[in-house]
């Protein structure tokens, strides 16, 4: 997918919007951590096909692209220091205009049921082959504090989907990748409010965004490590890897069943490696109580 000719404008103009909002006396907000992303974005090894993954919690509508209006400007001037997003069809895609409008703001269309091998993961791969930004809500929607789960007694994130997991299987170079957490979005747009304050946002509410340190190499490479990577893949290419792994999960050869489930469970190991990044930043940033600022 090829960046257009609304790309730019509509980067910029949304940002300045979010920024303004951000700035203005109806809320206030926090910031922490962001140069753990600023130096992800700057990093060198970029250039040699080295992308830099985000991944968050989603408790509002307005998660996106409020939350980046915090991040400095001249990162919106630049498509390749500006997030790529997943977006639901049935959501956002709903009309030419706004297909257009989110097309521009490098939002790629996901379709819901149709599993993590559809096009936008495909796309979402490949930007990252480039050394892109893709920004993900691993719930897949939004998900606030009075729905969270408890497992063992611990509030949890409801489980990620398992798109996180071939996401960063799949690069042909490891990405960075950033845990993030987010509050006091679910007060700005609280899910369940009647037409029209449901597209209001309530005004004085208190926001943070932080952004966690990168996730150590290690502790992905321990999960496909106690798998097997090589022996799941043995090939280098990721275009072959993408194409072994795409048969194996349609089924395409009776035979490659064991391998298809040794995969699938070396993915939810992953997925659930980031999971547990992002769950242990938001306790860090809201105590025992997950999404409560």
């Amino acid at each position: 997918m090829s960046v257009g000719p609304f790309t730019r404008p509509t980067l910029l103009s949304v940002s300045l919007l979010c920024k303004a909002f951000l700035n203005s006396p109806f809320c206030s907000v926090k910031v922490n951590g962001l140069p753990n992303l600023l130096h992800a974005l700057d990093d060198q090894e970029r250039a040699s096909g080295r992308g830099v993954v985000t991944v968050c919690n989603h408790i509002s509508t307005l998660d996106d692209p409020l939350t980046w209006g915090v991040l400095p400007t001249r990162l919106t001037l630049n498509h390749r220091t500006t997030r790529w997003a997943l977006g639901a069809s049935d959501v956002m895609f709903t009309n030419p205009v706004f297909s257009t409008f989110f097309r521009a703001g490098q939002v790629l269309e996901t379709f819901r049921g149709q599993g993590i091998y559809q096009p936008a993961v495909d796309t979402a791969i490949e930007k990252l082959d480039q050394g892109g930004w893709v920004h993900l809500f691993g719930e897949g929607y939004i998900s606030q504090a009075s729905s969270f789960d408890k497992e063992h007694g611990a509030t949890v994130l409801r489980r990620f989907k398992w798109g996180v997991g071939r996401i960063l299987m799949e690069t042909a170079v490891p990405p960075i990748v950033i845990p993030m957490w987010l509050t006091g979005f679910d007060q700005l747009m609280p899910e369940g409010r009647a037409f029209p304050w449901k597209y209001i946002p309530r005004l004085g509410v208190k926001l943070s965004v932080t952004f966690g340190k990168p996730l150590p190499p290690e502790d992905i490479q321990a999960a496909l490590r106690a798998m097997g990577r090589e022996e799941l893949f043995g090939v280098s290419s990721p275009d072959r890897v993408r194409e072994g792994v795409t048969r194996e999960a349609i089924g395409m050869n009776l035979e490659t069943e064991p391998r298809k489930r040794q995969i699938d469970h070396t993915r939810s190991m992953v997925t659930a490696v980031v999971q547990r990044a992002v769950e242990e930043l938001g306790r860090r940033v809201s105590e025992d109580h997950l999404g409560k600022p």
